[in-house]
């Protein structure tokens, strides 16, 4: 059984970001969906990003995990780096999802990770969970130790697989499972589209 706070955030994806289409939408990873999971919109509203945030705060305290700084890559990790780092009492930062090209031509804002730094990666909804293990390895080049990913929805089963083969510990909040939908399998022959929803 999920704990009182994991439970309210499950609840809040499925009466506030689940959605069923009528038509086929493609995701990021190039895979057909009917079902939508608008974590961003879902979470929009403070007391619900609240929720989220003390509920992922939990679960990897839980784990006997610690950390620094949060963040990951934006836009799915915006506002779940700020508030995790709110109610934590810690530091945030965003990873672009490339070197921004003028200015200080910096790909990571916010804080200014590095050696000593544990972080931990946050995503709001993944699919294969290619947009975070491309921030982690941004972040990793930074010196920056990764103690932990953590999404708010999992789709699917690609990406558990694939932080495991990165020793990376992995804590989907809710998966497809818990939100009552069908799991995603990416096609292997379909590269991700720019553009397209999810991740």
């Amino acid at each position: 059984m999920p704990s009182p706070l994991r439970a309210g955030l499950q609840q809040i994806l499925r009466t506030k970001a689940l959605s069923r289409r009528d038509e086929e939408i493609q995701l990021a990873c190039g895979a057909m969906s009917r079902d939508f999971i608008d974590g961003k919109e879902a979470f929009a509203a403070w007391q619900d990003l609240k929720v989220a945030c003390d509920a992922i705060v939990e679960a990897v305290g839980a784990a006997g995990i610690e950390f620094d700084a949060a963040g990951g890559p934006t836009l799915g990790a915006d506002a779940l780096a700020v508030g995790i780092a709110a109610v934590s009492d810690t530091r945030w930062f965003i990873v672009r999802k490339r070197q921004k090209g003028r200015g200080t031509g910096r790909r990571i804002e916010g804080l200014q990770i590095g050696p000593g730094d544990r972080v931990l990666l946050v995503e709001d909804v993944v699919t294969t969970g290619g947009s975070v293990i491309d921030a982690l390895g941004a972040v990793r080049q930074t010196g920056a130790e990764v103690v932990a990913a953590v999404t708010l929805a999992d789709r699917g089963d690609t990406a558990t697989n694939a932080f495991h083969e990165l020793g990376v510990p992995y804590i989907p909040m809710a998966t497809y499972a818990d939100l009552g939908i069908d799991p995603v399998v990416p096609p292997a022959d379909r590269p991700p589209t720019a553009g397209s929803a999810d991740s």
